[in-house]
């Protein structure tokens, strides 16, 4: 049954957090492969590298389908788009789990990752969307959640449930959380109608909104010196003698980016900018220690702490930025904020390698502290539009 827009503050949070735990499940599902590669590779008789595939074609489909699908849904009622992914990830990851053959596995992965794609465009506006304008950002905070849980607690437990009783089982086992989810949507989620065709705009409208680009500038330039770090962390950290404590160092970033998501719910309603700048700026000075400290244990964990915090409320920034810039054009602009976050953990991948292989872990800091300083200053000349000073006044994401 529909149910109309909210007409109090009130934060809607079991259907906050059903968005939250559709989020686990997308990171979940991305990730669970990575720790289990010689398991998978030895059930399905394949070499690990190609078991590491099923992570590139997860991916692959999240950047082909996410702008696309979301163009294509964008008259469908919200909880109708919302379901079909949450069940297209337990058809997906049930076939996975009962594959025996490495082709019909990947072409699983794949339209996982399509699920992922058209999910991650959809939770941010269906969340701005159950609250009034004042409570966008507190809301889209709540809805965020599963993802760092999912780095932080999701990923280890997945792994170790998977070495413990087989990868499959870890796989099926996402499946019966997905089926936990279907009935905690039907019962606690609202749903809304689709934007209609009258106020639908066109992709390239969109992404020539005044501040949608300076937000997906900022999304690529951070993501991308983010991810140079939190890819090769493991190779990092062991020149400060951490080789064996990489879980440890990543615990740590998972709880700080637990606390930095708590602490910008509370602020990111009323001081988006100045959060924005001050997670930049605070970015560079860490960069800026690893590059000094990189031998030092005690500077590892402080800096990786204090990263995390900058970290954790990235997504809901940036989303709502993005969100509050577009418009009309929320969906599609989030659409291509999945887009341009995705392909950044790509290209970092590619680059940290080449700068690994080249200069060695050393190049890691430096070029990280040139990213984020790019970052920063492009947020900061966005102060019209895209981070604009004071209060937000973004309403509600419209159409829909």
């Amino acid at each position: 049954m529909s149910t109309p827009e909210p007409q109090n503050d009130r934060l809607p949070i079991g259907a906050l957090l059903a968005l939250a735990m559709t989020g686990f499940i997308c990171i979940l599902t991305e990730t669970l492969p990575a720790g289990l590669l010689p398991e998978i590779g030895q059930g399905l008789s394949v070499s690990p590298s190609w078991a590491g595939q099923m992570v590139t074609v997860y991916a692959l489909g999240s950047l082909l389908a996410a702008i696309p699908l979301a163009i294509a849904t964008q008259g469908w009622r919200r909880r109708t788009v919302l379901l079909t992914t949450i069940i297209g990830f337990l058809v997906f990851n049930s076939v996975t789990a009962m594959s025996s053959n490495y082709p019909l596995t990947l072409v699983a992965r794949f339209f996982a990752g399509v699920c992922a794609g058209l999910a991650w465009s959809l939770l941010a506006g269906y969340a701005r969307r159950m609250v009034t304008a004042s409570l966008q950002g507190r809301a889209l905070a709540i809805a965020m959640v599963g993802t760092p849980v999912a780095l932080s607690l999701g990923v280890p437990l997945g792994t170790w449930l998977g070495g413990l009783m087989g990868w499959r089982l870890a796989f099926a086992l996402m499946s019966g959380l997905t089926l936990i989810l279907i009935g905690w949507v039907l019962i606690q989620v609202p749903d809304y109608p689709g934007q209609s065709a009258a106020r639908r705009l066109a992709l390239r409208d969109v992404f020539t909104t005044p501040g949608v680009r300076p937000v997906l500038g900022v999304v690529v330039t951070w993501m991308l010196g983010h991810n140079i770090l939190y890819t090769y962390i493991a190779p990092f950290v062991s020149e400060a003698g951490l080789a064996s404590q990489v879980d440890r160092v990543l615990l740590a970033f998972g709880v700080a980016a637990l606390l930095g998501i708590w602490v910008t719910g509370r602020r990111v309603d009323t001081h988006l900018r100045g959060a924005v700048l001050l997670s930049l700026g605070t970015f560079a000075g860490v960069s800026l220690l690893f590059a000094i400290g990189s031998r030092s244990a005690m500077a590892i964990y402080v800096g990786v702490f204090i990263w995390g915090l900058t970290f954790g409320g990235a997504a809901t920034l940036l989303q709502t930025a993005l969100a509050d810039a577009a418009g009309n054009g929320a969906d599609v602009a989030l659409s291509m904020n999945v887009v341009v976050w995705n392909g950044a953990i790509a290209a970092a991948g590619l680059l940290g390698g080449l700068l690994l292989d080249q200069f060695g872990v050393a190049s890691f800091p430096w070029v990280v502290l040139g990213l984020s300083l790019l970052s920063l200053a492009i947020a900061s000349r966005a102060h019209e539009r895209g981070f604009p000073a004071g209060a937000r006044h973004g309403d509600v994401v419209a159409g829909h």
